[in-house]
């Protein structure tokens, strides 16, 4: 137990410089700070929050009650950055001359380099358009809505998390939950949808056993059979995908 906070409290703080400059703030401030609202909110809230964090008894309650995957959250509560910030700006407020700009050229610098490019993250890249989301995605539910009501359609795992994001009337037989291994629940469905080889017929069954108007695959994805033998027509492709359209529907 112990150990696996102490991992998420380094996996969480990174490089570590940042958690340093933050426990030299906090000392800081805590000598420095005399204002009683400005040490509640720089001072003892931190504290607190690490106190509780790494309380072996706090975290077993924690971890019992909700699993250790968001035991780190409660890191989210640490006000690191307005620490630092508040810390900095009184230093700078004190100085005279020169000295004040030199510090806070060299401030500037330690916090540059106490992190990493945000942009060479895997998770970021250029947005599409301004949903923010795949414009295959788009393009897709543009495509398959039908004007005054609901339709349903089943999509490959890599676009579950972005179709609620864009649209409200196209509904899915499974989301993004079955993508989390704690909320994961069985799917016949979402395994053959994901099988390296599909096979159309007990794709198609299953597909109508969930009342779904629609069947989006990748353009490249292998099937074994033919949709359009269990009527489900190829209704058009955009984006790589190919959708097929339920035409007993």
């Amino acid at each position: 137990m112990w150990s696996d906070v102490i991992t998420l409290f380094r996996e969480y703080m990174g490089t570590g410089l940042i958690v340093i400059w933050f426990l030299l703030s906090l000392v800081y401030l805590w000598i420095r700070e005399k204002r009683k609202h400005f040490r509640i909110l720089f001072v003892y809230v931190p504290v607190i929050l690490l106190l509780l964090f790494f309380n072996p008894l706090f975290a077993r309650i924690v971890y019992g009650a909700v699993g250790n995957e968001i035991y780190y959250r409660i890191l989210w509560l640490l006000p690191i950055t307005l620490t630092i910030a508040f810390a900095g700006a009184d230093i700078y407020g004190q100085l005279r001359g020169r000295t004040k700009y030199v510090f806070a050229v060299c401030a500037a610098v330690l916090i540059m380099v106490s992190g990493s490019f945000v942009y060479n993250n895997p998770y970021f890249r250029k947005a599409e358009n301004r949903y923010h989301v795949p414009q295959s995605v788009v393009d897709i539910c543009d495509a398959i809505e039908v004007e005054g009501r609901e339709v349903t359609a089943v999509f490959p795992a890599e676009l579950l998390q972005y179709v609620r994001q864009y649209s409200g009337k196209v509904c899915m037989p499974y989301g993004r939950e079955i993508l989390v291994e704690r909320w994961t629940h069985l799917n016949d469905l979402y395994d053959v949808m994901e099988a390296e080889v599909i096979d159309a017929e007990s794709l198609t069954r299953k597909a109508r056993e969930q009342a779904c108007n629609y069947i989006i695959l990748p353009a490249d994805k292998e099937i074994l059979g033919n949709l359009a033998d269990y009527h489900f027509e190829r209704f058009g492709e955009t984006g790589g995908y190919v959708i097929y359209r339920d035409g007993d529907w």
